[in-house]
């Protein structure tokens, strides 16, 4: 079979986008269900409100950073489907990153391009930058703060890092992996980054060392100076600075307006809508009264526990820890759309080639995932095209999508292969000269 040529794959997805962005205008014009997405309105009329010199928070629902707003301002200015283009453009910038990150990690050509087509070919993807939602631009991000920290720019990855958990505070999850991957034996100054590659990968021996890497993370916690490095000093203030920064502007712009809708709406949000979330039922019984700040915060509790679990079990391995991490992250969360799988899809070919998975075990966890999400779609329409009062059915059908992705994980978990991501440099300079000696 021959060889796919990447090229041909992102020239095609690039068509592929512009078509569906071209298709979305022609349907939003002549058919009463639109194609472009409700939040591109709500950052449309953002973005205008700035251009027209207003807070962006003028615009009712709008809950983001003003960035969001300025960015889009082409839209009352070019056209008005400038953001859609912007958003595709960082679609394919993520294709084109899961491409860089595995071939720096020593993935084969044909593997790479496979496990790009996971991302670019998937209709959850190809269709929201299209449909108007920015969240391909916090995925291009989040893998370029990976493809710096396999290239050692450390102070790239802590400044797109404090600016990604500004726009977007869900990354803040991988602050502890991240700070952890920045071990002496691993950043040297001067020292180029020795990555593990895909080809040596050990089963027994990855399983040996993931083991023995919880113990070791009890003791490194347990020894403050340990932790302070010069790179984890460097990483902490400079992506703190930028997040500060960028923060301070807007509320000196904005003031508290800001600080509520884009950083605290998110943290202590109760939105007694139907969605995905096992919370929702709980919240649309009781919203008439008002929630306290600890009833509020209390659903995160399952979040941080499981946070806590999976990153001392998978810190070394990063790109699967973030992947687990988001997984859980989504499936715990008080509110869930489908707009929040984009997170760990475009993590998941990051891991493919490390997983033993068999096709038809791999079909059976799409299967189940999909079979879930469409179960919980039936009872959502009807009762919000119906009428049907089914909160209690629609409530068990998130309790079962919750079930799927619980079952999902642990089989993804099963059937990856544990690799840490650094050699640590010190073996490798021991085993350079034990070769010396020889």
């Amino acid at each position: 079979m021959k060889r796919v040529d990447f090229r041909f794959i992102i020239l095609f997805s690039a068509f592929l986008r512009i078509f569906l962005i071209i298709y979305g205008e022609w349907q939003d014009t002549h058919m009463e269900v639109r194609y472009t997405d409700v939040d591109y309105f709500v950052f449309s009329d953002a973005a205008a409100l700035v251009v027209s010199g207003v807070s962006p928070y003028k615009r009712s629902t709008y809950r983001y950073s003003p960035l969001i707003a300025y960015l889009l301002t082409p839209n009352s200015i070019v056209h008005r489907s400038w953001g859609k283009v912007l958003f595709s453009i960082s679609d394919l910038l993520v294709g084109y990153f899961i491409r860089s990150i595995l071939k720096l990690q020593g993935v084969s050509d044909e593997i790479c391009i496979y496990s790009v087509m996971v991302w670019l070919f998937n209709p959850f993807t190809f269709t929201i930058g299209t449909r108007g939602n920015c969240e391909p631009i916090i995925c291009a991000m989040v893998l370029w703060i990976i493809l710096c920290l396999l290239k050692g720019k450390l102070l790239q990855a802590a400044f797109w890092y404090g600016l990604v958990v500004h726009l977007r505070i869900y990354p803040i999850i991988y602050a502890l992996p991240i700070v952890l991957a920045l071990e002496p034996c691993n950043f040297q100054s001067g020292k180029r980054l020795i990555l593990r590659k895909w080809s040596s990968r050990d089963i027994k021996a990855a399983q040996r060392s993931s083991t023995k890497n919880v113990s070791d993370l009890v003791q490194k916690l347990g020894v403050i100076a340990r932790l302070l490095t010069k790179e984890r000093i460097q990483f902490g203030l400079l992506s703190g600075t930028v997040f500060f920064f960028f923060t301070g502007i807007f509320f000196y712009l904005y003031e508290l307006e800001f600080l509520h809708e884009a950083l605290l709406y998110h943290l202590t949000r109760t939105d007694p809508r139907h969605n995905f979330s096992i919370y929702f039922y709980h919240i649309y019984l009781h919203y008439e009264r008002e929630f306290s700040l600890p009833e509020k915060l209390v659903s995160f509790l399952p979040q941080v526990i499981v946070q806590l679990v999976l990153i001392s079990r998978f810190r070394k391995d990063l790109p699967f820890c973030f992947f687990l991490q988001t997984v859980a992250f989504v499936a715990f969360n008080k509110v869930i759309t489908a707009q929040y799988f984009v997170w760990f899809f475009c993590l998941l070919p990051l891991i493919l080639p490390w997983s033993n998975m068999k096709p038809k075990q791999g079909l059976v966890c799409i299967s189940l995932w999909v079979g879930a999400q469409t179960h919980w779609l039936l009872w959502g329409y009807l009762l919000e095209f119906k009428g049907k009062q089914v909160f209690l059915c629609l409530w068990v059908a998130s309790l079962l999508f919750l079930a799927a992705n619980t079952f999902v994980l642990i089989c993804v978990i099963t059937h990856h292969t544990c690799s840490p991501l650094f050699r640590p440099l010190e073996h490798v300079n021991r085993t350079k000269s034990a070769k010396y000696k020889q």
